[in-house]
């Protein structure tokens, strides 16, 4: 059992862990990803979900029709759309780099 002086530690600890966490950018990230997943219908993202969880991360465990609808799905949430948005956020935070001269 941990002791009084152990915890307060530990929450000092996660304290100062979340003070470094950029809350605006996952935010904002969140609300990218958000709206291209509500693009879908309730039926489509419950599929989707059920085709992710039966392949456990590997499309060779579905089988050839399984794979299209999946593909079908994926091309609908526009993923290449979503990384676009996604990356400034990734390269500094949303603000544009300046080059030196």
């Amino acid at each position: 059992m941990a002791k009084q002086g152990d915890r307060s530690e530990i929450g000092q600890r996660i304290k100062r862990g979340a003070e470094g966490v950029p809350w605006a950018l996952l935010l904002r990230g969140g609300v990218i990803v958000g709206k291209r997943w509500n693009a879908l219908s309730a039926k489509e993202r419950a599929r989707l979900a059920r085709l992710v969880r039966e392949s456990r991360g590997r499309l060779s465990n579905l089988s050839t029709r399984q794979r299209l609808e999946l593909r079908k799905l994926a091309r609908k949430l526009d993923l290449k759309g979503m990384s676009r948005e996604l990356m400034p956020l990734v390269r500094g935070g949303g603000k544009r780099l300046r080059r030196r001269r």
